[in-house]
């Protein structure tokens, strides 16, 4: 229980996929401009991760490798990530239209968010278990949709406070990302930073 809660801590905070390993910059500037929209792609994301890491595992762990096509890992990986963000996007086009114009088109570019498949293939770099890649996965996620939330709240912050006019709009963004992800790295000492 404690492995299991030292690899989800990793993921979520030591080894944050955004802010210290730099993967999916992308919708982490571009959704962040809403509160909402950034907790249902944070919501999102989450799900496609433990999904698509869930099945690429079993994929990879009992089909791929038993039958010595290990080499094709990264097309079945890529088929599976596409395929389960096409069941997210239709799941919340029936259950939140609201939500599914708020997220536009960043929705379905989760299938080309370098963290999905980044993670897989870390999950199978480190040899993880199914359980441990899910934990890892789940972790990833939560971590995902923290630091997206907080980047949220932090530029409806700054969208009511008097910024210098060079430093307005993207550039106090990056700015504040770049303060985040310093904070984030002062984690870098504790248990499973190197997962």
């Amino acid at each position: 229980m404690l492995e299991a809660l030292i690899l989800f801590f990793s993921a979520a905070i030591v080894n944050n996929f955004v802010l210290v390993r730099f993967l999916g910059i992308c919708p982490f500037i571009g959704v962040s401009k809403q509160l909402s929209a950034a907790l249902g792609m944070g919501g999102a994301t989450t799900f496609v991760l433990v999904l698509s890491s869930l099945l690429c595992s079993l994929a990879f762990n009992y089909v791929l490798r038993p039958l010595g096509l290990s080499s094709l890992d990264l097309i079945v990986d890529i088929i599976v990530i596409a395929v389960s963000v096409q069941l997210v996007e239709i799941f919340i086009k029936q259950f939140s239209y609201s939500l599914y114009q708020a997220l536009g088109i960043y929705l379905p570019l989760i299938t080309t968010n370098c963290i999905v498949l980044g993670l897989v293939l870390l999950n199978v770099s480190l040899d993880h278990s199914l359980v441990e890649a899910l934990v890892y996965s789940l972790g990833a996620g939560v971590g995902f949709t923290l630091v997206l939330t907080l980047f949220a709240a932090m530029r409806e912050r700054l969208d009511l406070n008097d910024v210098p006019a060079p430093f307005q709009g993207t550039a106090i963004a990056l700015i504040t990302a770049g303060l985040m992800s310093l904070a984030f790295m002062g984690f870098a000492g504790f248990a499973g930073s190197t997962a």
